[in-house]
């Protein structure tokens, strides 16, 4: 048994500045419109058709409510009190994303879960089933044959085996729209872009973006999230402004300087502007091995003793000699990573140090450990 770092493996990220300026990006790429966006949709069905791996009907009843029920609507009475065993039958939930601008018929693809207990629903095909949004309208109506990615696999004795998960599949464009979308793009006397990422300096460089092109103060930063723009009321001049405004370029702000370690892989990632004040940090590791070994203690001649086994056990403790890090201040990431590499400290030394730094207060960068 052995503790300590020697067998671990981690992986060192670093995120290092390019010799130039940060490379243009586009503002379609950093921000979207306010209230263009898509909808969840639920909905509830039959899949039937499976190969006996539907659900147990008798700790299922609302599979079987859901099958008489349906009947009833063709015409189909089932005597009172009956329970019909219906292993092919699975009820599942199904959802779907309704996107923006979606138009009655169109299609979208549509994921399907089991509800109950069916093994899988390989080979099974979904009854119409509507879908319905937050308001509880119905916005899609979703049918058709389900792929089935995962394998189950039982044999009498009880073993089995499991690839993937067979209770889901999908059904590309399995749900056709019936109702659109719900959006007031167009109603508003203002285009508004919300940043994927909340930034300040990119705020304003958006805005300066679009004036810049633009000619007048027609955008304004309303926050670090959010620019104003104004825009043509006619919904046809709307559209080649915002397309407009969607491909123009300008440079983001930098990300506020940040470490991350990841402690369940070993990751680290330590953003461009990491800097240091002056500090010296020393950092060495131990390793306690302990091996065990059974000795075998045989009695004396003629002395009617038996044989006893007595565990034994050796203990060897290792100290690797620390090394000294001294950093001056303003020393940056290049810097830091250098010297760790050159006394041949593995990545986990690194972590140490940085969170030894955090500790003194020395580390000018949010270290997060996730």
């Amino acid at each position: 048994m052995k503790i300590g770092y020697a067998g671990q493996r981690i992986l060192l990220v670093v995120l290092l500045a390019t010799s130039g300026t940060a490379s243009a990006e586009r503002i379609k790429d950093l921000a979207s419109i306010a209230g263009v966006r898509s909808n969840q949709l639920v909905g509830y069905g039959i899949v039937v058709g499976l190969d006996g791996s539907g659900d147990q009907t008798s700790q299922t009843p609302f599979t079987t409510q859901s099958i008489i029920s349906m009947l009833a609507q063709f015409g189909v009475t089932m005597p009172p009190g009956s329970s019909p065993q219906l292993k092919n039958v699975a009820a599942v939930s199904i959802h779907a994303e309704l996107p923006a601008f979606a138009k009655p018929g169109q299609e979208i693809d549509v994921t399907v879960s089991s509800l109950g207990n069916a093994k899988s629903l390989r080979g099974g095909s979904l009854l119409m089933a509507p879908l319905k949004g937050a308001d509880g309208k119905v916005y899609a109506v979703a049918q058709g044959n389900l792929i089935v990615g995962g394998l189950g696999v039982s044999g009498s004795d009880g073993s089995k085996i499991t690839v993937n998960i067979p209770s889901v599949g999908r059904i590309p464009n399995g749900a056709m729209i019936e109702r659109p979308a719900p959006t007031k793009f167009g109603e508003e006397q203002y285009v508004v872009l919300n940043l994927h990422r909340p930034d300040f300096t990119t705020a304003r460089r958006v805005s300066e973006a679009i004036n810049t092109t633009l000619g007048m103060e027609a955008a304004s930063a309303l926050d670090g999230s959010s620019i104003g723009v104004a825009a043509p009321r006619d919904i046809g001049q709307r559209v080649s402004f915002v397309s407009m405004l969607e491909n123009l370029t300008l440079e983001p702000g930098v990300a506020a300087a940040k470490v991350i370690v990841n402690s369940r892989t070993g990751t680290v990632v330590i953003g461009q502007h990491v800097r240091v004040t002056s500090a010296a940090v020393t950092h060495g590791s131990l390793t306690v091995t302990i091996t065990e070994r059974p000795v075998i203690s045989q009695p004396a001649p003629l002395s009617a003793g038996t044989t006893v086994v007595a565990p034994a056990a050796d203990i060897e403790i290792k100290e690797a000699g620390g090394h000294m890090f001294m950093f001056e201040p303003g020393v940056s990431l290049d810097e830091i990573v250098r010297a760790v590499n050159q006394v041949g400290a593995a990545p986990g030394d690194l972590v140490a140090i940085l969170q030894a730094l955090k500790e003194a207060g020395s580390l000018r960068a949010e270290l997060l450990v996730i």
